[in-house]
């Protein structure tokens, strides 16, 4: 695996690609945000992070590191079909409100993009929230393809007990500090065909999008 090679993703609620397409994935705090931004995910978990500090130990978890505050990035993930969807489509935890497939859209950036820009970003090897997780900065990105669990990324199973820390490492993120501009957006996931038709309609262009009825639950 090699940087070039790496896609991140993040989940959104279909009525908010208008907004992205014009001013990118933007930070809740952004001059740019959007005031009609509609969730979809775990308001508790959101909540959470908005003051959740982590420490960048970079794999050293004996090392006094730089503290940051979760809610201050942007989270992608590596992978999909995560935890965090099934809960989005089927409700549980502080979901009250499941969302249909047809309304989830998966955004594709390419790592290196965000790499050879000005912006900052960390990395980790699992949910960022768990108390397990390693933070890993900049200066550690070269070592990403292999400090990342692909084939926990990938797998379709990680349900119960026994399978905590693969869950654990299937939820590594990608943390990004400013807003992601639309230059950067590669692709766009979609449920079925009449999704995409929708998306054909506000200009994405057909190379950039993939119907991936496999990637939802």
């Amino acid at each position: 695996m090699n940087l070039v090679d790496i896609k991140i993703y993040r989940m959104t609620h279909i009525q908010n690609l208008p907004h992205i397409l014009t001013h990118g994935i933007t930070h809740r705090n952004s001059p740019n945000a959007n005031p009609q931004y509609i969730p979809i995910g775990d308001l508790s978990l959101i909540d959470t992070r908005n003051t959740k500090r982590v420490q960048i130990t970079n794999g050293n978890s004996k090392k006094s590191g730089e503290l940051i505050t979760l809610g201050n990035f942007i989270p992608f993930y590596f992978g999909i079909r995560m935890p965090m969807l099934y809960v989005i489509q089927n409700g549980g935890n502080f979901v009250e409100n499941p969302t249909l497939p047809e309304k989830i859209i998966y955004i594709a950036c390419k790592i290196t993009d965000i790499i050879n820009s000005d912006i900052a970003f960390y990395f980790s090897d699992g949910h960022a929230t768990d108390g397990f997780t390693q933070i890993y900065d900049k200066n550690q990105i070269l070592r990403l393809p292999e400090i990342i669990d692909w084939e926990a990324i990938r797998t379709k199973y990680w349900g119960g007990e026994t399978n905590l820390e693969v869950k654990r490492k299937k939820q590594a993120e990608f943390l990004v500090g400013s807003d992601v501009s639309p230059f950067f957006l590669s692709g766009f996931g979609c449920y079925n065909n009449e999704v995409r038709e929708y998306l054909l309609s506000l200009n994405i262009s057909d190379y950039k999008i993939s119907v991936v009825p496999d990637a939802y639950y």
